[in-house]
């Protein structure tokens, strides 16, 4: 059965946007940018909430930049293809290898989980993350952290949320940099 994965970029006080609104701190370096390449290859779908997806809309049509190097055309090319659901109740279309969810987050999953095939469904957004987590819906937690203390924005986990253990799964350390760590809801 297909995995639900909630990852994104984090600060170290656990914040994936500072109070400002930016996330500018996040800019990968080179090594870690490959790692999320790679990641993103082992994904099925990517479940999306509204401001996610419009971040992200750039790289729907990037592949027309001609300054983009090696490394981001094979992102795009990643990105491009990769069927992407968007959940929101403001947009009436959306771009690309995407939809808008015509059902519930669980809905949503459970048909993904049911479709032949194999990759993770990813979850992007810390709005939808909380939805999904407030339903048990998330399988694994996997933090690429930051190092730098933001002060406050939105964070990475849901707050008011119910215990959840979690098991160790892998870590990983960047450059001396940034760390990954990826848990395991224990169930």
């Amino acid at each position: 059965m297909r995995s639900v994965t909630y990852a994104m970029n984090v600060s170290l006080d656990g914040y994936i946007v500072g109070p400002d609104g930016t996330f500018d701190w996040t800019a990968p370096d080179e090594e870690v940018f490959r790692f999320w390449i790679d990641e993103t290859r082992k994904l099925g779908v990517h479940l999306l909430g509204r401001r996610l997806y419009e971040t992200m809309l750039y790289w729907e049509t990037a592949d027309q930049d001609s300054s983009l190097d090696d490394s981001d055309r094979e992102w795009t090319a990643l990105w491009t293809r990769l069927p992407k659901v968007v959940f929101s109740t403001t947009l009436s279309a959306v771009q690309g290898n995407a939809r808008l969810a015509s059902g519930g987050l669980a809905e949503e999953i459970e048909r993904w989980r049911a479709e032949p095939g194999e990759g993770d469904i990813a979850i992007g957004g810390a709005t939808l993350a909380a939805e999904a987590a407030a339903l048990d819906l998330i399988d694994e937690y996997r933090a690429m952290v930051y190092p730098v203390l933001v002060g406050g924005g939105i964070p990475f986990f849901p707050r008011g949320e119910r215990r959840v253990d979690l098991e160790l799964v892998e870590t990983r350390t960047f450059n001396s940099k940034f760390v990954y760590l990826r848990h395991r809801v224990a169930r």
